[in-house]
């Protein structure tokens, strides 16, 4: 073949986006919330992160609502974001946080189609401004090429990026002198504490915390070979599950003092046993496979085979398998049908699959019909970040950012935390939350600024309508706590 016949060679440069600034779209609303008409105005667009010498390397799509006729200097600002990672803000924007919401039918079932938005009666805009943030690579955020958003897709990137956000945004919005507050939800919870020491250590300090279904120390979380705490943690959350479904062999009258007694093993004779491993006798691991099935109904014979350690995929499948239901992750209220009802894990999570279709069309109707930002950009809802995450904090170990919430305490000894967690909830239990908060080695003067509480429903406890009304008045209590002098 003649030289200038050969194929051309694949150029090694990625695809890059032309990004100018944009214009914010600004526009005027009215709400009843807490039983009042209330006036607000959001403000929609994408913050410009850029490099050393002023060029554009990413667009970060928020949402910023501010009350009307509120001085913004004193009044109370809230940055807001999901998690994942790979998640935009649409959850606790449109859940709990925001003046519209989603109605879920049952407390938390799909409703069918089509789906409407009614104003939130429980929104947190009635005592703070909030902005909601879609980190680079889920919403409308964008990095300028696959190789620049690569940094932004790791532990600490994410953190830079998201920080360097809030930065700005008080900057542009003369915002430094009003009460700061951070929300997150799952892996949001792992950004917000890294946030919060990442900022205070270049002057910037937040009042308080708010974490939704907090995952800040993944040991707890991730089922491994070589760790037994994930199975003793999860176990309080089977319980409940089992509890729900009139799947126990004897129902317990109260789920609180029921959960105290499974606790107790789950942390007493549970682990030991566990921790004995093949060292067990015969007798101690009869003893632990009757109680594993007095809490979580689960066959003895089956708990047997399984060695006594229950993963979350197991146990979703297993609960209900007589009745060929399965129970969610997220929220193991939820049941689902499975097209191969013999195997071993669950194919879909029937309590995300209740969120995704609700959630996504109404939000891409309410940002184009309602907030007027309009774009043919697809709204990435989970699959915006299309390389591996890093997670690179701390180097070759399970992520763990509560360290970072104890040390932004221990330099900001004024900010308060405020930990909400649900009961039925597969994907961060309450229990290892407690774990997780029992071992951060805290003064017990700063131990005390750290308040949580529990409610009856999943991972996003809001879709309970009661738990949404609580949620609302705990935080609004907590965020008055956290700015009285």
């Amino acid at each position: 073949m003649a030289e200038d016949a050969q194929p051309a060679a694949k150029s090694e440069e990625p695809k890059k986006l032309e990004f100018t600034e944009e214009t914010p779209v600004v526009t005027k609303h009215t709400a009843k919330i807490g039983g009042k008409e209330l006036k607000y105005t959001v403000t929609t667009g994408r913050m410009p992160l850029k490099n050393a010498v002023g060029e554009i390397e990413a667009q970060v799509f928020y949402m910023a609502y501010a009350l009307d006729d509120a001085e913004p200097e004193g009044r109370n600002l809230m940055f807001s974001f999901n998690g994942g990672p790979g998640s935009p803000s649409l959850w606790l924007h449109l859940g709990t946080i925001g003046p519209k919401r989603i109605p879920m039918a049952n407390d938390g079932e799909q409703p069918a189609p089509p789906y409407h938005l009614v104003d939130n009666d429980f929104s947190w805009l009635e005592f703070t401004d909030v902005v909601f943030i879609d980190p680079v690579g889920t919403g409308y955020s964008q990095a300028k090429d696959e190789k620049l958003a690569e940094k932004y897709w790791s532990v600490s990137g994410d953190i830079e990026s998201v920080s360097e956000f809030i930065r700005l945004y008080l900057v542009k919005n003369a915002r430094f002198s009003s009460p700061l507050f951070l929300v997150g939800e799952s892996y949001g919870t792992t950004r917000a504490a890294g946030i919060s020491k990442h900022l205070v250590e270049r002057g910037i300090a937040f009042n308080g915390l708010v974490l939704v279904s907090s995952a800040m120390n993944f040991l707890s979380l991730d089922f491994i070979q070589s760790s037994d705490l994930p199975h003793i943690l999860f176990l309080p959350t089977y319980a409940a599950t089992a509890w729900y479904h009139n799947a126990l062999p004897r129902k317990r009258p109260n789920l609180g003092s029921f959960l105290k007694e499974v606790e107790t093993f789950a942390s007493g004779e549970y682990a030991t046993i566990l921790m004995k491993g093949d060292n067990a006798s015969s007798r101690e691991r009869k003893s632990a496979i009757n109680k594993l099935n007095k809490y979580t109904g689960l066959n003895p014979d089956y708990l047997d085979k399984i060695n006594l350690k229950i993963s979350i995929g197991q146990f979703c499948k297993e609960l209900l398998r007589s009745k060929r239901r399965t129970v969610g992750r997220l929220d193991s209220r939820i049941t689902g049908i499975d097209s191969d009802p013999t195997g071993h894990s669950i194919e879909h999570d029937p309590s995300m699959s209740a969120l995704m279709p609700p959630y996504t069309m109404a939000f891409n109707d309410y940002v184009r019909r309602t907030l007027k930002y309009e774009t043919d950009l697809p709204y990435h809802v989970f699959h915006g970040i299309t390389k591996p995450w890093v997670w690179d904090t701390p180097k070759d170990e399970p992520a763990d950012t509560s360290h970072a919430l104890r040390d932004a305490m221990l330099r900001n000894p004024h900010m308060r935390v405020f930990v909400a967690s649900g009961h039925y909830d597969l994907a961060t239990p309450y229990f290892a939350t407690e774990y997780t908060l029992s071992h951060l080695g805290l003064d017990p003067e700063l131990r005390a600024k750290i308040e949580t509480k529990e409610y009856e429903a999943g991972h996003m406890m809001y879709t309970h309508e009661g738990c949404l009304a609580r949620l609302q008045k705990d935080v609004r209590d907590f965020v008055a706590k956290s700015v009285a002098k």
